[in-house]
């Protein structure tokens, strides 16, 4: 059995646990402070998969020596300040683009060969499947983020949305089934993680062992696999993760202000945000090869 079949088959495992533990009444994310837990993991976690960025820079790009990365974390860190500028100034709509970047990039998680329809359907459900039944929660969060009106707004219409997408979403996963069990099951998994558990637990354990874990196993494929493989993923992500513990230790000390819930709420999101962007435009061309690495000694990660 694969890395990338047994990740996928812990979070399925995980995600049907947690959608059942939370259904049947036991609080794993308790309301207010005691929830800001949850973002602990999703940094330590979240920052390694992005850190690894530099791999794909190396492998897609010939990045090399002192002025090649200086050029490239220049224009790195130049795209994630745009989003924190567009951020800056227009809150409301860089938060819905954000939740449509989210989507488009979350939808590369299931394996390759998979319907672009499928795709968008299980990239969407973290950002409309909450919605359904936790509606007021998402608008509270939203709040710490852009104005209440504007959150209330948006929390709205993805409630509106969330039970035609929840539909689809399984109809989609049972058609997947017969031609790909794991994707169908991972798909199943994904939406009644969303719709069942509080927000912000079903993000955080999505995005901690499905997401970015599945993307660490698949940037190990890429570079061919190997036990050496690890040793230079790790030596490439610890210079970007402690510049990214930095830069969050910095923002953090500015906002201290705030009330901590909505200092790192904001943090956390606009942080994300900010990343994605920069990160997006690496990693898609990796998927876009199917994950084969053509520079790899070693087999390409084709299929989860």
């Amino acid at each position: 059995m694969t890395a990338l079949r047994i990740q996928g088959l812990l979070f399925c495992a995980i995600a049907i646990g947690v959608a059942a533990t939370t259904t049947a009444g036991v609080a794993l994310a308790p309301d207010g402070a005691a929830g800001l837990l949850l973002a602990a993991p999703i940094l330590l976690l979240g920052v390694p998969h992005g850190a690894l960025d530099t791999v794909f820079a190396e492998e897609l790009h010939g990045v090399h020596g002192l002025r090649g990365w200086f050029r490239f974390a220049l224009a790195y860190l130049g795209a994630a300040l745009l989003v924190l500028l567009a951020w800056q100034y227009a809150p409301q709509l860089s938060l819905a683009g954000f939740l449509l970047l989210s989507a488009l990039h979350f939808s590369g998680d299931l394996a390759p060969g998979t319907r672009f329809m499928a795709r968008l359907l299980y990239g969407g459900a973290f950002i409309l499947l909450p919605a359904l039944l936790h509606a007021s929660e998402m608008a509270r969060l939203f709040a710490f983020l852009v104005s209440p009106q504007g959150a209330a707004a948006l929390a709205g219409v993805l409630h509106e949305l969330s039970g035609p997408w929840l539909l689809a979403t399984a109809v989609a996963a049972a058609c997947q089934k017969r031609t790909h069990w794991l994707t169908g099951v991972e798909m199943a998994a994904a939406a009644a993680l969303a719709l069942l558990a509080p927000p912000l637990l079903a993000f955080a354990v999505f995005f901690c062992i499905m997401h970015s874990a599945r993307h660490i196993v698949r940037t190990w494929h890429y570079v061919g696999a190997r036990a050496e493989s690890a040793t230079r993923l790790g030596r490439a992500a610890l210079l970007p993760m402690l510049g990214t513990l930095v830069l969050g230790g910095t923002a953090a000390y500015w906002m201290r202000a705030q009330p901590i819930e909505a200092g790192l709420m904001r943090l956390l999101f606009v942080g994300l945000a900010a990343l994605t962007v920069p990160h997006m435009a690496l990693v898609e061309q990796a998927r876009w090869s199917g994950w084969i690495n053509r520079r790899a000694a070693g087999p390409g990660c084709a299929e989860a």
